[in-house]
């Protein structure tokens, strides 16, 4: 019981610590962070690699998803996924529970919607938390929160 009870008081403390960290538009309890860009979908991959880089973060890989659909036959509307990360901080999440690793190293979704909006959408890091039960790493996914909410502010509209 006291265990149950322990674990609930950590998941909230860890909840309330990311709070202050989310400086985009949430949207609801699905752990989807949206930040819209203020530049044409090039621009924004551009300007977030260009980030990514001058922090001396590894990039992994950029999959232009709707040029797979087209490859298909479908029609999708500009959509491309840039996977990046820094490996001590990353492993700092797969340490507290394996599984984290679906969730690392770090996707952000650059997307046009119907409008002809670009966004950056991710994964809220204290979802990610909440997800894999991770309770003991509170530091770390902050500071996570931290570096994706300055990379994406560099393509923010006010």
């Amino acid at each position: 019981m006291f265990k149950m009870i322990r674990r609930t008081l950590a998941s909230t403390a860890l909840a309330i610590a990311f709070i202050g960290a989310a400086q985009a538009q949430s949207t609801g309890d699905n752990g989807i962070v949206r930040v819209r860009s203020k530049y044409a979908m090039e621009e924004t991959i551009a300007r977030i690699r260009a980030d990514i880089a001058a922090k001396g973060i590894m990039f992994f890989q950029a999959v232009d998803q709707s040029q797979l659909a087209a490859k298909a036959g479908i029609p999708l509307r500009p959509s491309t996924l840039l996977e990046f990360g820094n490996p001590p901080l990353g492993i700092q999440f797969l340490t507290a529970n394996p599984d984290a690793g679906l969730d690392w190293p770090v996707r952000l979704l650059v997307m046009q919607d119907e409008a002809g909006a670009v966004w950056a959408v991710w994964t809220d890091f204290a979802w990610i938390a909440k997800r894999h039960g991770i309770t003991n790493r509170a530091e770390q996914f902050a500071k996570a929160s931290e570096v994706v909410n300055s990379i994406t502010s560099t393509v923010k509209a006010q």
